[in-house]
């Protein structure tokens, strides 16, 4: 997945995170087809060279889904940051300011990836990590908790109930997209508990 650097500078104030939770989805289309440097030529019977079958095939199917990822936190600037810079990364996603309403969300579609905030009204990041678990359909959605408590206690209270990531606020929105890339492609190799302990031993 190729990222694009976000062109948001800090300080990031409230009017500008409106501007930019308002603007829709920056979508571009990927097309597959063969290089200016195939030079191959139809065989003899007509048919296409191989490389260019191999790209008819990849063109019928389509490029592939982007990744889904649910970003939950009661701070409207915040959910604008994530948001702008998580989809110039290439992610789909969907926003929630309060613990009920992920919880709504995630009966309306399963995400790939929860980024959750810890202190909310209503519903706390611990209480919603909890249901998140309890439930069958999102029982094994990977949670990382983003939250302004840095304490050692705070990252054991995520450990156990089974979060694999914890993003420390203030944090960087740039490479936000990227980090949760190399989480999704580890967890994809298998390795949730090394994660898990990495987020027990982060400083």
């Amino acid at each position: 997945m190729r990222r694009r650097d976000a062109s948001i500078g800090l300080p990031f104030d409230h009017v500008q995170a409106s501007a930019l939770l308002e603007r829709p989805p920056d979508h571009r289309a990927r097309t597959f087809g063969s290089g200016p440097g195939d030079r191959s030529t139809a065989g003899q019977d007509g048919s296409l060279p191989r490389s260019a079958r191999s790209s008819a095939r990849l063109a019928e199917a389509g490029p592939p889904a982007p990744l889904r990822v649910l970003v939950v936190d009661d701070e409207h600037a915040i959910r604008a940051l994530c948001r702008v810079n998580l989809e110039l990364g290439g992610f789909e996603v969907t926003l929630a300011s309060t613990g009920p309403e992920a919880l709504e969300a995630l009966e309306r579609q399963t995400p790939d990836l929860i980024l959750l905030d810890v202190m909310m009204p209503e519903l706390d990041g611990w209480e919603v990590a909890e249901r998140i678990r309890a439930a069958d359909l999102t029982g094994d959605v990977p949670i990382v908790f983003l939250s302004a408590r840095a304490a050692h206690a705070d990252r054991q209270q995520g450990f156990d109930v089974g979060a694999v990531g914890y993003v420390v606020k203030p944090f960087d929105p740039i490479h936000l997209a990227e980090r949760l890339e190399q989480m999704l492609e580890r967890l994809a190799r298998g390795e949730r508990d090394q994660l898990r302990q990495e987020m027990l031993e982060q400083t």
